[in-house]
């Protein structure tokens, strides 16, 4: 797992598995930070792929259930769940498009297709208050997903993307490296 993005990865991401493309932790602080989840929350991840946000929710939050269709990306997230011992992230194999069955949550992450799709039952599932966030990587998307909040009434939608580049800082002089995360995705937040 030795890549050009590798440098903006902590050592204790590291030992976690990769299989589909995963939320880098510049996007999971802003994620953790933005809807104030903590130890009470209770959290619906969807589109689980390798399991890193659902993961890392798991390590601040009371609950994370997390969904995915796909039956090869929940065994790589099982095991990055056993590497963590994390007992309070659920695995479930389904399509939150058509349903999502936990109630009164904090928080609904959608990475995954057509996650505007899934929005009617983010809403039903939220709280009132609690946060919606969408990790899409392409404008058009993002586009679809923010109309489809207006639509169904979410509050304060907020776009954003976190670009992340390190320093180098050597005695001859400090600059930017010519390394970083650039464009990984863009980050929308609303809510209920």
């Amino acid at each position: 797992m030795k890549d050009s993005n590798d440098v903006l990865v902590p050592p204790h991401y590291r030992k976690l598995k990769r299989g589909p493309q995963v939320i880098l932790p510049k996007d999971i602080g802003i994620i953790i930070a933005y809807t104030g989840v903590n130890k009470n929350s209770v959290c619906v991840d969807a589109g689980t792929g390798s399991g890193w946000l659902a993961v890392s929710l798991a390590k601040v939050a009371k609950e994370v259930t997390s969904y995915d269709n796909r039956e090869e990306f929940l065994k790589i997230a099982e095991k990055n769940k056993e590497i963590e011992s994390l007992g309070n992230l659920i695995l479930k194999k389904g399509d939150v498009s058509k349903k999502i069955s936990e109630k009164d949550v904090d928080l609904v992450t959608l990475d995954m297709p057509n996650s505007d799709k899934a929005l009617k039952n983010a809403h039903a599932a939220l709280k009132e208050g609690g946060y919606v966030a969408g990790y899409l990587p392409h404008m058009e998307q993002v586009k679809k997903f923010v109309d489809t909040l207006n639509k169904l009434k979410f509050r304060d939608p907020l776009t954003m993307e976190i670009i992340a580049r390190d320093i180098l800082v050597r005695e001859q002089g400090v600059r930017p490296s010519t390394k970083g995360v650039w464009h990984t995705g863009y980050l929308v937040f609303a809510r209920k």
